[in-house]
């Protein structure tokens, strides 16, 4: 789900970080003595464990429409790579004694329904999505991980890791692009629905979350307030203009 180079992060995610401080500075003991922050903890991390998991179902899908044998080869690759990410997190919600399931089951429907909506009719569009519509939940789930308890951080930050889908899916996209220059115009529009669709499924996932929806404005995590979380969208779309101008297709 999440296929970003470090070319591909936001411009705010270069510069130096700020000292943690309230809830950032402390590890998950201290921090999860707070029941409502660690329901919120929970549920990210079951929407993530969820969304990697559909990666790797979509990944090895996707691999059945790819052109060569070596592309093939490469998408297995990385489906592999999003199931480790997967475990990952499964074994840290055991650890911290939840059922990896349950703290997945909130997220299943609201995830398969994005995936319904814009399940790509070809390799190319497969490949945007992979990089553009993932990536910008990528980029939202970076945005809420500066606000964890050290512990936590660190786990969501490692299960952003590209997989190499990023580098990949640009090469593959502007040869295509090159070889037929009308191509272009379908995938722009292609890769606005997803924008459109990945940040929506965002925002409900938040909200009816409400948990979360008091980490993001505050009432949990410091420092976040509703002024910033409409900043944060605007990070996220620029981040996501960028991406676009990579693969050669007008935002």
């Amino acid at each position: 789900m999440r296929f970003m180079t470090t070319s591909d992060k936001p411009d705010n995610a270069s510069e130096t970080p700020a000292e943690p401080t309230g809830v950032a500075a402390q590890d998950w003991t201290k921090a999860s003595a707070e029941p409502q922050y660690r329901a919120a903890v929970v549920d990210l991390l079951g929407a993530l464990a969820y969304g990697e998991l559909a990666a790797f179902e979509r990944l090895a899908e996707d691999a059945k429409l790819a052109p060569t044998l070596a592309d093939k080869a490469e998408l297995a690759k990385m489906a592999s790579a999003e199931f480790h990410h997967y475990e990952k997190l499964r074994d840290r919600l055991t650890e911290i004694g939840e059922e990896p399931t349950l703290a997945m089951e909130p997220f299943v429907a609201a995830l398969d329904g994005f995936h319904r909506q814009t399940a790509p009719s070809d390799w190319l569009e497969g490949l945007v999505k992979a990089y553009v519509g993932d990536s910008i939940a990528s980029d939202f789930y970076r945005e809420v991980a500066a606000r964890l308890d050290a512990d936590s951080r660190e786990l969501v930050l490692a299960v952003l890791d590209d997989t190499g889908h990023a580098g990949f899916a640009v090469e593959k996209v502007r040869a295509a692009i090159d070889a037929d220059p009308r191509v272009g115009g379908r995938l722009a529009l292609w890769a606005r629905r997803l924008m459109g669709e990945a940040l929506s499924q965002s925002q409900r996932v938040v909200a009816d979350r409400d948990a979360l929806s008091t980490m993001l404005v505050g009432g949990v995590a410091d420092g976040f307030d509703l002024a910033e979380v409409g900043r944060m969208f605007s990070r996220i779309t620029e981040a996501h203009t960028k991406r676009m101008a990579a693969l050669g297709l007008a935002a």
